[in-house]
């Protein structure tokens, strides 16, 4: 089994800040994915020149939910998640042709 790397882009208020001020995108990677492999696969992917990858591990949650009759409990799973940076120039089509 190949070893998965970008899994999907993170797409908040927050990212979509980052975005417009400092050219970064974040995605939601692997969590034995490396600086180098993120890096890589970016790269190769969009067809961008990337500057630089901060990596950082979000960590599980409890969640709680009400139903009719009692409280399911419960957990998110930890995720890792990548802050790309891009070139000078650069720019990813996350959305690509929506019509």
């Amino acid at each position: 089994m190949a070893k998965q790397i970008l899994i999907r882009p993170v797409l908040t208020e927050k990212s979509t800040r980052l975005t417009d001020k400092r050219n970064t995108y974040v995605f939601v990677v692997g969590r034995d994915a490396n600086k180098l492999e993120i890096k890589k696969a970016v790269e190769d992917m969009f067809n961008v020149a990337v500057e630089r990858v901060n990596t950082a591990i979000m960590p599980g949650k409890p969640k709680t939910r009400s139903t009719r009759t009692t409280i399911v409990r419960g957990r998110k799973s930890p995720y890792k998640k990548a802050f790309v940076t891009l070139a000078m120039g650069e720019t990813i089509d996350i959305f690509g042709e929506v019509e």
